[in-house]
């Protein structure tokens, strides 16, 4: 795994996806020039490939509902561009440590309610994805293997039972942390180093450099 800190890898993923989510419409050079910074850092990251590959694509389902009404050529724009940051930050939130997420949001420049929000936000995709992979085992004891078999036991109702149960999870693991103390804030002092912010300058001028050319090549 890349040797770097986990506020400075969230802040390098959040350049990533602010600079694609910016790029002018239509510009495809551009995209796949992120796009290939985006696989670059998927390998950096190790992230596990079965795991972000699944994930990616339930996640591209639910896009491709809200984005193909808007025409195939604008949809198509739309799909590789969520790809590329989904791609980012789920490379990013798979290869965090356990509960180690607040400590990447502490340095973020942000309010401590939104800081807030994206703790609670990562704690519920943990169990999110500890829920599937309960389901996806009760599936192949149930004779159901391969990917044609989960797709026949991941049903509507299946994915709605899967949202319930992980929000009755993240409200009794949000209970416990309220037990022990939670107030909101972020118990952990966590501060880039003089390099460190080097990298995230560089990294800042190639994203803003990428997307304003976006803009004015044509």
């Amino acid at each position: 795994m890349l040797k770097l800190s986990l506020p400075l890898r969230l802040q390098l993923s959040l350049v990533i996806v602010i600079g694609a989510a910016l790029l002018k419409y239509e510009a495809w050079y551009w995209l796949a020039a992120y796009a290939s910074i985006a696989l670059i850092w998927t390998v950096l990251l190790r992230a596990p490939l079965p795991q972000l590959t699944g994930l990616l694509g339930t996640e591209l389902i639910f896009l491709s509902c809200v984005a193909l009404p808007l025409g195939w050529e604008r949809a198509s724009f739309l799909l590789v561009r969520s790809l590329v940051c989904l791609l980012t930050m789920n490379s990013f939130l798979l290869t965090l440590p356990p509960h180690s997420f607040g400590i990447a949001l502490k340095a973020l420049p942000v309010p401590s309610g939104l800081k807030q929000s994206l703790l609670l936000s990562g704690q519920y995709l943990e169990i999110l994805l500890a829920e599937v992979q309960r389901m996806q085992r009760a599936a192949q004891l149930r004779g159901l293997s391969g990917p044609a078999g989960w797709l026949r036991y991941a049903s509507a109702a299946m994915i709605g039972s899967l949202y319930l149960r992980s929000l009755e999870r993240a409200e009794r693991v949000y209970a416990a942390m309220v037990v022990r103390g939670y107030t909101g804030e972020l118990p952990v002092d966590s501060k880039l180093t003089t390099k460190e912010r080097m990298i995230l300058f560089a990294a800042c001028a190639i994203a803003a450099s990428l997307t304003i050319a976006s803009h004015i090549c044509r």
